[in-house]
């Protein structure tokens, strides 16, 4: 029987799609069981558009994770970006019938739906709303208002809103895929659970998330979520550049810029070229590693710019006075040679490259350690925390499903192989995915308020794209 936690996390991103299977172990840590990668082939700038690229490469990176872990996955957490993501700030109350009552976990979920009801953009939807401080009777500064006593609560909020066609066309490929939904988050929060330490976000601290094809912010202070924003730029329109500016293809362009690329062109001396081979039988090309640099960097200071921007805008004009612990860039973005430098030189903060690390157990591959799959290792953990059974051993699926035959003798009756390839028009599958996940974990844990309010608006929310997917077939 399977006792353990196992957590499934799905980053659908701009370049790459990964699946992520991963389990606490006894100190506490994340132990990655396996992972799948696949190139991303119908999304852009973080959104779905190509759903049927979009399926063939999610069930590709889960197919390889299963085979690299040998469990098989029914269910996944996924990251939502893209530029349609905005967030709001937000401040509501109630008030309390019975203020001599202690405020308990229903007063909380109250508010929170009331915040739910906002009206949004048409099209728009809420996909996070986050507790920010609690007020109580005029008291300000209460984090955990759990157990005190007050006639009106009051709370600031951070609302994440996005696209709603957007996330259910996510949804949509997730089901069309053969697996569930099981939660939403936001990329950059994902992120800033992987890399940020709980010290950091209490100091102040600004993560930049450099994707593919879009630039994620998630700014941190006392401990309290305070800004996000999706900057529909990434490493594509770096490669872009290169492609057009030393007019050459875009698997040259992408190889140069992860090579011999660099954010500093002050670097490279003016001698130094590297040769291309040409296309078919035609002369090779030379490129000037100090043009390469020169296009690299002036495309990573307009991205950068833009994020300081974003930054200055919560911060005022002296963010570094706010934000102690500065900057952070993890994503693949974040591996481009003196990308650092030039961070802290623009904005005059300081920073450091956020590797996923800390929270992994003590045997994880040094590829699994890298920026690139900082998002992917968060969203394993958001997994963790809604404590479902994400995935079962692969022996577990061959061994109990059976299948039944209409209108067959009994002898007839044979095991379901580990995909289920039997015709659907003739067959009831006698045990369930739901029976399976009884089957599964009998873990309870003490969860925080924080958890069990993000837990429950979850629940509601991809129920509700679960039966907006039922309803659309």
């Amino acid at each position: 029987m399977e006792k353990d936690n196992i957590a499934v996390g799905l980053d659908i991103g701009t370049t790459k799609i990964v699946a992520m299977i991963g389990k606490k172990n006894e100190y506490g840590k994340l132990e990655i069981l396996g992972i799948g990668k696949s190139k991303s082939l119908g999304v852009a700038r973080g959104v779905v558009n190509n759903i049927t690229q979009t399926i063939q490469s999610i069930q590709q990176a889960i197919l390889e994770a299963e085979n690299n872990s040998g469990y098989k996955i029914k269910d996944v957490v996924v990251g939502i970006a893209g530029q349609h993501i905005r967030s709001i700030q937000h401040t509501d109350y109630i008030s309390r019938s019975n203020p001599e009552e202690v405020i308990g976990e229903n007063d909380i979920q109250l508010l929170i739906d009331q915040v739910n009801k906002l009206a949004m953009l048409p099209g728009e939807e809420i996909i996070h709303v986050l507790p920010q401080e609690f007020k109580i009777d005029g008291q300000s500064e209460i984090k955990e208002p759990i157990g005190m006593y007050g006639g009106r609560l009051e709370s600031s909020f951070h609302v994440v809103v996005g696209q709603a066609s957007s996330i259910r066309n996510v949804g949509r490929c997730i089901q069309s895929s053969g697996i569930e939904l099981s939660g939403l988050t936001l990329e950059p929060l994902a992120s800033a659970d992987a890399v940020l330490s709980q010290e950091e976000k209490e100091a102040g601290v600004a993560l930049i998330d450099i994707g593919g094809g879009t630039t994620d912010l998630a700014i941190f202070k006392d401990g309290i979520i305070r800004h996000t924003a999706v900057i529909p730029f990434g490493g594509n329109v770096i490669t872009e550049d290169i492609k057009e500016g030393c007019s050459i293809i875009e698997k040259q362009a992408e190889l140069l810029k992860i090579k011999f690329g660099s954010a500093w062109p002050g670097e490279n001396k003016d001698n130094e070229i590297v040769s291309i081979p040409g296309l078919r039988g035609r002369e090779p090309k030379e490129i000037s590693l100090k043009n390469l640099s020169k296009i690299i960097h002036a495309r990573v200071v307009e991205i950068v710019e833009q994020v300081f921007a974003e930054i200055k805008a919560y911060g005022h004009e002296d963010p570094r006075k706010k934000l102690i612990a500065g900057i952070v860039l993890t994503g693949g973005g974040a591996q481009l040679k003196h990308i650092k430098q030039l961070v802290e030189y623009i904005t005059g903060m300081d920073t450091r490259i956020g590797y996923p690390n800390e929270h992994l157990a003590g045997n994880s591959s040094e590829e699994i350690s890298s920026p690139l799959f900082a998002t992917a290792v968060g969203l394993v953990m958001n997994s963790i925390e809604n404590s479902t059974q994400s995935a079962v051993r692969m022996e577990l699926v061959n061994e109990q499903p059976r299948v039944v035959y209409r209108n067959v003798p009994p002898q007839a009756e044979q095991p379901v192989r580990a995909k289920y390839e039997v015709e659907e028009n003739y067959v009831e599958r006698v045990e369930t995915v739901e029976q399976l996940r009884d089957n599964g974990s009998n873990l309870v844990k003490e969860e925080s308020t924080e958890t069990k309010i993000r837990r429950s608006f979850f629940d509601r929310y991809v129920d509700k794209i679960k039966d907006f997917l039922d309803n659309a077939e």
